[in-house]
Order: structure tokens, then C-alpha cells, then sequence
């Protein structure tokens, strides 16, 4: 049986572990917006092109932009078994031309997941984050650094703390993140839609309350 869920969360949250831990049991697409507008820049096409120029001019994509690419991936053949949408919807307006897509292709979503975290924990969380330069490992500073000070164990890049990384930085992507968000939980909330699953410990915590859930019948 298909799964077709939405993971909310922080940044620093866990999402895309999450995912994973999704996919690695069940052969289903992870898209993320933020994928979708790189594939779509680096291909080249009509979409590309112009979503390329408001992100060249330091400009928020227009939703009406993010849901025609979000129309077109989930029209894809990976995406018929169901998929996992990561950073989409952002807002409400968002949330409501999801609804509107669904209805148009006949397909329903199971849940919006919220994966809940504290603020402090995202923080402490990503400021121990560490990244190689070259290959894109990550390294925790106090759980995992790598072997070698500075030196990435996979290939011998530079491993380095990403700018948006910084405590100023991540308090603020928080701050939007609230501003953002909190109308959206409400609004799968009201609508019976919305699991709350912890975030603070277990990679798969997702994946186990998703699976109770089907193993109920809810």
C-alpha cells in the first residue's frame, strides 16, 4: 500500500534521516523542494530557468513556481508508490495547493508528520556539525569528528563548520521557521492529519510511529 506523507520539522530536526530510515523499508520517493529547484536549474529547463533568476537575485521562489515543479515530480514514475515530501508545504497557501493537486491526480495524504525537537537541542545540535568541503560527509564535533582534525575520513577534504551553522544564524532560520510553521501545524491539525513524533532521539522514530499507525488501521 502506498504511503504519501509531509515531514515538518526545524531545521536541524532530523528530516532527511528520517527519510531514510523511511525509505530504506519502503520503496517510496523522497522529494525535497530544495532538490527539485537544483535539478531543475542545473537540466536547464523552462522552470529552471526561471526560478534561476529569482534565486540569482536573492529572491524567494514564487509558490506558483514551487507547485508547478512539485506537479511535475510527483508525476514521475519513482513517485507512484508514494513518496515523502521534505520542506514542502512551507505555508498554508502551500498547503492548500497541495490539497488542490492531490484532489486533480486522485491521490490522498496519509499524515503530516511534526517532528518535535527543542530549539536548544537544534542548536547544540547544529553547531557540533561539521561537513567535508569536497565529498559533503557529516561529522559531529563531539559524537563523530573525524579521525583527523580537520580532515575528512572518506576522502581527505577539508571538513568545516558551514556558515549557516553559527548560533546567530541557526536562532534565526528558527525564528522563521515558528513564524512559518506553527499556522501550518494548525492547519493539518484541524483536519485529523497531524503526528507528533520526537525528534530528540531514535533516527526512525518516524518510521515506527508510521508503521503502528498502519498496523492499527488509523
Amino acid at each position: 500500500m502506498a504511503m504519501r506523507i509531509i515531514l515538518i520539522g526545524p531545521p536541524g530536526s532530523g528530516k532527511g534521516t528520517q527519510a531514510t530510515s523511511i525509505r530504506e523499508k519502503h520503496p517510496i520517493a523522497h522529494i525535497s523542494t530544495g532538490d527539485i529547484l537544483r535539478e531543475n536549474v542545473r537540466a536547464g529547463t523552462e522552470l529552471g530557468q526561471t526560478a534561476k533568476r529569482f534565486m540569482d537575485a536573492g529572491q524567494l521562489v514564487h509558490d506558483n513556481l514551487i507547485i508547478a515543479m512539485m506537479r511535475a515530480r510527483l508525476a514521475e514514475d519513482d513517485a507512484q508508490n508514494g513518496f515523502i515530501l521534505d520542506g514542502f508545504p512551507r505555508n498554508v497557501s502551500q498547503a492548500d495547493a497541495l490539497s488542490s493537486l492531490l484532489d486533480g491526480m486522485s491521490l490522498r495524504l496519509d499524515a503530516a508528520v511534526l517532528l518535535e525537537i527543542s530549539d536548544e537541542t537544534v542548536v547544540r545540535r547544529l553547531t557540533c556539525r561539521r561537513v567535508c568541503s569536497s565529498c559533503g560527509s557529516i561529522y559531529n564535533a563531539l559524537s563523530h569528528p573525524p579521525k583527523a582534525r580537520g580532515v575528512c575520513d572518506s576522502c581527505g577534504g577539508r571538513v568545516v563548520q558551514r556558515a549557516d551553522d553559527q548560533e546567530s544564524v541557526i536562532r534565526n532560520r528558527l525564528a522563521v521557521y515558528h513564524k512559518e510553521t506553527a499556522p501550518l501545524v494548525e492547519y493539518y491539525e484541524s483536519r485529523g492529519m497531524l503526528r507528533r513524533v520526537p525528534a530528540d532521539g531514535e533516527s526512525n522514530a518516524a518510521l515506527k510511529y508510521l508503521e503502528s499507525l498502519r498496523a492499527s488501521g488509523k
